[in-house]
């Protein structure tokens, strides 16, 4: 394993040479960076020409100028741009920018995707697989700076406008409720009656929840309240447990019900008390102790085979904490929508922050939230269906391997058969798709970041490739393709833990 990691490392090493090599040669052969000086009528024109060709080494040939930039960049200097600014406080800031938006995106993106694809391959040719795979493809298909045009008018100011007056009228209420009952009865699937059973209760369900929220005008002053967290918090805990572990392990669903418990009755004490005057680093120790006290709940419960019981337990925590944190969100909703600087048009359209906001940690939060809705589901959207597609082919192909079909000659639950057996193979190939997206999250959304006014690594490149100005090309270059050849390497040691029979050797 050492050895691999070190000669892979050592062969990237020199592939990244040769690739800021040639990019270097390339961006300063493609343009000129005294253009705009050469075309302004400055009177002090060749004073500028000669400070800007001193401070960049322009009278030094690229290919020996190449040796010069990385010589600093040895020292991590990334050097300075035509503006006479720092590339390292440039690139700093794009890195904090572009992380930020493109991250979460890509997370929610691979997790939905993977689910819905894996779904939609248990469930093939069904109404529900041709749905998503009707809607993988359109989504695909869609370009993506047409989708953020649409999401700023629909998603924001058409919003904005119902949120002064949040209620929902009858016929969008019976759509709503009929769209989810469709989506339930071919999800679950089965024989006709069970089908229409199903869509009945749940648009009936949906309709009921909806004329609620339309009658109380929830969404002017949200909240989840104890009942409903009450609710949900062993909801979690059942659906996690039966997904994890299955419900025939009572070990586990025994300390996923206490994790639940102990979520709703620390409910009050959280909201009133302990999130009261929070902070950033507070508020991601809370979130440590809720997965550490969960998993040792399930540690101490789930003997013999402690594993899972505790895998289990965690995930349970982690949600049950992050419900409480969205109620402590929700109840700072009505002041933030309500301030000066938001005037009641909390979803943004443009931008990261609302200028001059101020507010405590709650409000900051809702405020990235709201700048980070829309540009987030416009890229969710476009990553969705490629996820989508790949993890349903992977899943597809395995589940008619021959051990797949011992497996199931064995007796053991479809459960077991899918997350134990199929599951852990078919995200195999998926490995690659996501090693690969994953290192390009730090090379931003060049689209998503021009529509939505976000300063992040893809404008900084096409800003910089627009005024052929080298270092801030370069800095994007060598962060990207550092992520790239680190996340490759990554790739090959997920292969072998997912399959023991890859030797990375």
């Amino acid at each position: 394993m050492a050895s691999f990691i070190i000669r892979r490392l050592i062969a990237s090493i020199f592939v990244l040479f040769a690739a800021t090599f040639l990019m270097y040669l390339l961006v300063s052969f493609s343009g000129d960076p005294l253009e705009d000086l050469r075309q302004s009528n400055a009177p002090n024109k060749a004073e500028l020409i000669e400070a800007r060709t001193k401070l960049l080494n322009l009278d030094v040939p690229p290919p020996l100028r190449y040796f010069l930039w990385l010589g600093a960049l040895f020292r991590g200097d990334f050097g300075i741009s035509i503006q006479n600014q720092q590339v390292n406080a440039l690139l700093g800031n794009a890195i904090a920018s572009t992380l930020t938006l493109v991250t979460t995106a890509t997370v929610v993106a691979i997790v939905l995707g993977i689910s819905v694809g894996i779904i939609s391959a248990l469930r093939q040719y069904t109404g529900f697989d041709y749905g998503v795979t009707l809607l993988s493809f359109l989504f695909f298909s869609l370009p993506i700076f047409w989708v953020a045009v649409l999401l700023k008018q629909y998603g924001a100011i058409q919003m904005n406008n119902w949120l002064a007056n949040p209620t929902i009228s009858v016929p969008v209420i019976l759509g709503i409720a009929v769209v989810t009952g469709l989506i339930w009865m071919s999800l679950l699937g089965g024989k006709w009656r069970r089908r229409l059973t199903v869509f009945a209760v749940s648009a009936v369900a949906t309709g009921a929840v909806f004329t609620y929220l339309s009658v109380t005008q929830w969404f002017a002053d949200p909240s989840i309240g104890i009942v409903v967290y009450s609710f949900l918090a062993l909801g979690i805990a059942v659906g996690v447990t039966a997904i994890s572990t299955g419900l025939r392990n009572r070990k586990a669903l025994y300390a996923a019900l206490i994790v639940a418990v102990i979520g709703i009755a620390l409910y009050f004490p959280m909201i009133n008390n302990i999130l009261n005057g929070m902070t950033l680093w507070f508020f991601l120790l809370l979130a440590a102790i809720a997965v550490v006290v969960s998993g040792a709940i399930g540690w101490f419960m789930g003997s013999p085979d402690r594993g899972p019981v505790v895998r289990t337990t965690a995930i349970v925590g982690f949600l049950v904490a992050a419900l409480i944190a969205l109620d402590k969100y929700m109840s700072y909703w009505e002041v933030y929508s309500n301030s000066s600087r938001v005037r009641g048009r909390p979803i943004a359209t443009v931008g990261a922050s609302t200028p001059g906001l101020g507010g405590n940690f709650w409000v900051q939060g809702i405020d990235l939230y709201t700048h980070l809705l829309l540009p987030t589901i416009a890229i969710i959207l476009i990553s969705f269906a490629s996820y989508t597609r790949y993890s349903r082919a992977s899943l597809l192909e395995v589940m008619n391997q021959d051990y797949i079909r011992t497996a199931r000659a064995k007796g053991l639950t479809q459960r077991t058969v899918i997350v134990r057996h199929a599951f852990r193979n078919a995200l195999i190939p998926i490995t690659t798709i996501i090693a690969f997206d994953v290192g390009a999250i730090i090379g931003g959304a060049v689209v998503t970041e021009t529509v939505f006014g976000w300063t992040g690594m893809g404008r900084l490149f096409v800003t910089a490739l627009d005024a052929h100005d080298p270092n801030p090309v370069m800095a994007f270059f060598v962060v990207t393709g550092t992520l790239a050849v680190l996340f490759n390497l990554i790739a090959d040691l997920v292969y072998a833990a997912l399959d023991p029979r890859i030797k990375v050797g």
